[in-house]
């Protein structure tokens, strides 16, 4: 599955839709979130503010008036900001870059072409299906809607790794201090797709959402790093606090709280929780840990949530489903949907159901590995298998127990099987009651 923050392509994501990982963002809340969280700021010689100044008054009323100051070049700006983003994260250009600038209504526009472009209906109706079936989403809400408003709401810019081309989005037309921001962190987007190849890095992997997430949040991770701490050493306290005003707007932020968890979650975690591990690697072996993190990028969301497991290389476990799943359930069944979900969104299903967060994170944690297929039938009949395999005997249970509260809620048809003393649990959702009962005959799940 694999829910995405940053610009994806073509792969099946149960969380939300692909279309957008492989642009590679920068968002308006990960902004407040930094701005907010790394203090008082440095003075920097080199950046100013790149407002138009008042006019100075004179000595005596009868002076001359003095000139406003005329703002900076933007291209110097950049330019700037450029020179000190490599000097931060150590890694020198291969070539330039330089940024295109849009406004709101031709980001928007960028958006849904490229939604549309990388997302066939199908697929989108496979995806909002899943989210409907397991209560993370609203059942009279459209995927594609929410996602386009929450994508055009929040974006600040992005790198597209496919044409090497950088993107800042300024809503007001101005060079301000949120513009500056975005393009110390999609520059060194820039720097990392001249070093390490960011398409080789392999972001959009189908049927591998959560591996997808896990190597996003290094990718954003090592950004949103990088971006703080230019932050930190150019940034005014004045522009500081201009960034925080800047980026808790009011209208983004309606937005952003209307949206179903999912999404919202599912936005900002490479960025903040991607943050934390890439400060880890950064604490242990500076920018060269961080450098060498892109030949083994994390695994798994379970890798970026639980560091230790990254430094451990452990693996997610390999998780089979039927082949002929859709064969065995009857004429006209195909399969819409394959991916792995991972603790991170198995999580957010749970605070959601639950309603509880601790025992949630706690029912989630010792995730060992998943596979969730859909598939449709005739005359609008699906089911969803959804199988899972945990740590240990105790945490299967745990996560079982957790499960078993869940799908009560639910207005599909559910199933659960759990055999004692095993570490793995399937969960079953269907549209009537003959798709439960063959998904379930198909899955094993009768006795246990």
């Amino acid at each position: 599955m694999g829910p995405s923050p940053s610009p994806c392509d073509n792969r099946p994501v149960a969380a939300s839709p692909r279309n957008l990982r492989r642009r590679l963002p920068t968002l308006l809340a990960a902004l407040t979130l930094i701005a907010v969280a790394c203090g008082p700021a440095t003075p920097s010689p080199t950046v100013r503010s790149t407002g138009t100044a008042a006019p100075s008054a004179s000595a005596t009323p009868s002076g001359p008036a003095v000139s406003p100051t005329p703002p900076p070049d933007p291209a110097t700006v950049y330019r700037t900001i450029a020179e000190q983003v490599v000097a931060i994260r150590g890694i020198e250009p291969t070539g330039p870059v330089e940024p295109h600038v849009l406004d709101e209504a031709e980001l928007k526009v960028r958006i849904e072409q490229s939604f549309n472009e990388d997302n066939p209906p199908d697929l989108i109706a496979a995806n909002e299906r899943l989210l409907k079936a397991m209560g993370m989403f609203p059942e009279d809400a459209s995927l594609s809607g929410l996602y386009l408003d929450l994508l055009g709401s929040q974006i600040a810019g992005f790198y597209s790794p496919e044409d090497d081309e950088l993107y800042v989005v300024s809503r007001t037309g101005a060079l301000g201090v949120g513009e500056k921001v975005t393009f110390a962190h999609e520059y060194t987007h820039a720097l990392q797709d001249q070093k390490f190849d960011l398409e080789s890095v392999d972001l959009g992997a189908v049927g591998e959402g959560d591996r997808s997430l896990g190597r996003l949040s290094l990718v954003e991770g090592d950004a949103t790093l990088s971006m703080t701490l230019w932050m930190q050493q150019h940034l005014t306290p004045a522009e500081q606090v201009e960034l925080v005003r800047v980026s808790l707007d009011p209208e983004a932020l309606a937005i952003l709280e209307k949206m179903p968890p999912i999404l919202r979650e599912s936005l900002g975690f490479p960025y903040t929780t991607g943050l934390r591990l890439v400060l880890g690697i950064h604490a242990e072996g500076g920018w060269q840990a961080v450098d060498a993190a892109f030949a083994t990028p994390p695994a798994s969301s379970e890798q970026v949530l639980h560091p230790e497991k990254y430094e451990a290389n452990e693996a997610p476990l390999v998780v089979d489903i039927p082949d002929d799943l859709a064969t065995r359930m009857g004429v006209g069944w195909t399969v819409g949907l394959e991916d792995t979900l991972g603790e991170f969104q198995l999580g957010v299903w749970l605070r959601g159901a639950l309603d509880r967060v601790v025992p949630a994170n706690e029912a989630a944690a010792g995730w060992g590995g998943d596979r969730v297929v859909l598939v449709n039938g005739p005359n609008g009949a699906w089911g969803i298998a959804l199988v899972t395999d945990w740590d240990s005997v105790a945490d299967a249970t745990e996560f079982a127990d957790a499960a078993g509260q869940a799908i009560p809620t639910l207005a599909a048809e559910t199933g659960l099987g759990h055999q004692t003393g095993t570490s793995r649990v399937t969960l079953l959702f269907a549209s009537d009651p003959a798709s439960a009962v063959q998904l379930d005959l198909i899955m094993g799940l009768t006795g246990n």
